[in-house]
């Protein structure tokens, strides 16, 4: 597993039983604390420091995880948000760095297993984009992918975590044509607000007025739980789930629905 936050640790929870569970995170601490927290109920893990932004660093990854037998469960969790990094660093780290992620473990991926990538409702937001964009994201080469003129043109970090989600969303679908030929399914999850330490954050921090507001106003009125990430992530990479692939699914209490047709049209304004 990349990225040791609280959605990450639920899905382990679930799929980890009887796996050695090897915990990357681009902090050792959070990953010492995960490891220190699933061995306490059971697990079998070890904390493991990692760059998703670092081909190195996955590359080492894939070479521990190898190194302990198959490998069946990938997921990755990780990713820097629009408030806590620049242009250049969310798209080498959610847009590359998961590219060259599910590139390297498609490699060595074992028959039966499945991949699951956290993407996020915020690329959702984006409008269609031309067939040439899409086609990019989803199929240049993995070194060329910074290297794409439009990307260049973006100057908002909120803009360049949204393209960077929806070229998750496209390079799970292009994957899933290459894990599929070793008999393993890659999917995407794209949650709305779900509470964990950081959003509680930020709903007792300066822009809760506007958090509060946005949750109040989509058709769940309730922010969404980390286990409940956990068990569709669960589903889709049991034996349940074996018949989905290459496909992202929205969990986010209609935000995005009501984003684009309802009480949330407001939003756009400042999208």
């Amino acid at each position: 597993m990349v990225g040791t936050g609280a959605i990450g640790r639920a899905i382990v929870r679930r799929i980890g039983a009887e796996s050695y569970v090897i915990l990357a995170d681009y902090s050792m601490e959070n990953a010492e604390r995960a490891a220190g927290e699933l061995e306490d109920a059971g697990f079998q893990s070890v904390p493991m420091q990692m760059d998703l932004g670092s081909r190195r660093d996955i590359e080492s990854l894939v070479a521990e995880a190898t190194s302990h037998g198959e490998v069946k469960y990938v997921v990755n969790a990780a990713g820097v948000s629009p408030s806590q990094a620049p242009v250049s660093e969310i798209l080498r780290v959610d847009l590359y760095g998961t590219a060259c992620l599910l590139e390297a473990f498609g490699e060595v991926v074992a028959e039966g297993g499945s991949g699951i990538v956290i993407s996020s409702q915020s690329g959702h937001r984006l409008p269609s984009l031309p067939e040439q964009q899409n086609e990019a994201l989803a199929l240049t080469p993995t070194e060329e992918l910074l290297q794409l003129p439009f990307l260049g043109e973006i100057k908002d970090t909120l803009k360049a975590y949204q393209y960077a989600k929806r070229g998750n969303v496209l390079r799970v679908m292009m994957e899933a044509t290459r894990w599929g030929k070793r008999g393993a399914t890659v999917n995407s999850i794209s949650p709305g607000i779900i509470i964990t330490p950081l959003a509680n954050d930020e709903l007792h921090g300066p822009r809760k007025e506007g958090y509060l507001k946005m949750i109040a106003a989509s058709p769940a009125q309730r922010a969404g739980t980390p286990d409940e990430v956990g068990e569709l992530a669960e589903f889709l990479m049991s034996r349940r789930g074996r018949f989905v692939n290459g496909t992202d699914i929205l969990i986010d209490g209609g935000t995005t629905a009501s984003y684009w047709y309802g009480d949330l049209q407001y939003l756009k304004a400042t999208h």
